[in-house]
């Protein structure tokens, strides 16, 4: 463990010093897309004004014979990025892989100037993350870097989400973590082949009636444990959390109330892997237009920011402006994105 003192310090020299807050920017959705399929690259230029992450995926879904195709492709795509507003990411292949390392040494050599996070499967705990780290430090000072590549984990395993606490804090890099529920179900045996959604065969059922009537059943969400710890550890080390991918890209409504619900418990965006996936990551994301009138509402009567205010019979303190200016802010950064957002906050220009 290193001393608290050293924690910010680059663990190679010419490493860019490493960020002591990562920052709030917009990323209701990242979204997948093959660097290894030409038509899709082709796409990229479109896409990225759609979206709020673009993730070039290196990792499942790429055939082993394709792997290299796909970090060329992702090459390519870096080397023309040309979207300010949107950050590039790459799902680098597990470190475990015979395709891991050269990820990671290809894409921040490569395009290091260009990709903001590194996101890396499978983690297990923290010693997964000090690797990474150290490698990323030299790969950095080696490509003379100016800003840290972050990572980004997924939390995929029973014993990362056992370890979930120390992986967040393992480095200053930590950018948040995703939820991987199809990966997860299967290292925990759980009887699902779903990838994330609920199952109809988890549920709770009505006590018995007297009368003998039908007995009324609630599905219930598989994921809601596995979240809620993943949001308190996230919070607690200033990173973000995110809910993973949902599979049935035809049920938009069970998208929609997955999404909502990783919402409510604290995530702050959901991967999309179609572009079906991308307005309801949109909607359900973005801070309602209630919640910004009332953030700008307790900030204004707040003044100075201290003291107590009585805002419609609700109590709002110091602590109430910090989580409204995090609203707002969060409302400014995508309005500056979305004109039909800055209309519906009612934002002047």
């Amino acid at each position: 463990m290193r001393s608290p003192k050293d924690f910010y310090r680059p663990l190679a020299v010419g490493a860019p010093a490493p960020l002591r807050e990562i920052p709030a920017v917009p990323s209701r959705m990242i979204h997948f897309f093959p660097p290894s399929n030409a038509r899709m690259v082709a796409k990229v230029p479109d896409l990225a004004r759609k979206v709020d992450v673009l993730l070039g995926n290196l990792e499942d879904g790429v055939p082993a014979s394709e792997k290299e195709a796909a970090r060329a492709g992702l090459v390519e795509v870096g080397k023309n990025w040309d979207t300010p507003g949107t950050q590039l990411w790459a799902r680098v292949n597990s470190i475990d892989s015979p395709w891991g390392l050269d990820d990671l040494a290809t894409v921040v050599l490569e395009v290091g100037h260009a990709v903001d996070v590194v996101m890396i499967p499978k983690v297990q705990g923290p010693e997964d993350i000090h690797y990474v780290d150290r490698l990323l430090a030299q790969l950095e000072a080696k490509a003379a870097l100016t800003r840290p590549v972050l990572i980004h984990a997924i939390l995929e395993t029973a014993a990362g989400v056992s370890r979930v606490e120390e992986i967040c804090a393992a480095s200053p890099r930590m950018q948040g973590l995703s939820l991987g529920p199809a990966d997860l179900a299967a290292n925990r045996r759980m009887k699902t082949t779903r990838v994330g959604g609920g199952h109809p065969g988890y549920l709770v059922r009505e006590d018995p009636s007297s009368d003998g009537t039908r007995r009324a059943t609630f599905q219930q969400d598989l994921w809601h444990y596995t979240i809620a710890r993943m949001v308190d550890a996230c919070v607690a080390n200033g990173i973000y959390p995110y809910y993973g991918p949902f599979g049935d890209i035809r049920d938009t409504v069970a998208c929609e109330d997955q999404f909502r619900n990783a919402f409510l418990l604290g995530c702050v965006g959901a991967w999309s892997l179609h572009p079906a996936q991308i307005p309801i990551a949109q909607r359900v994301f973005s801070p309602s237009p209630e919640e910004v009138r009332h953030a700008q509402r307790v900030i204004e009567a707040m003044g100075d920011g201290t003291g107590a205010v009585l805002i419609d019979g609700r109590m709002e303190d110091d602590a109430s402006v910090k989580q409204c200016h995090v609203i707002l802010s969060t409302a400014h950064a995508l309005a500056a994105r979305d004109p039909d957002l800055a209309d519906l906050y009612e934002f002047t220009s």
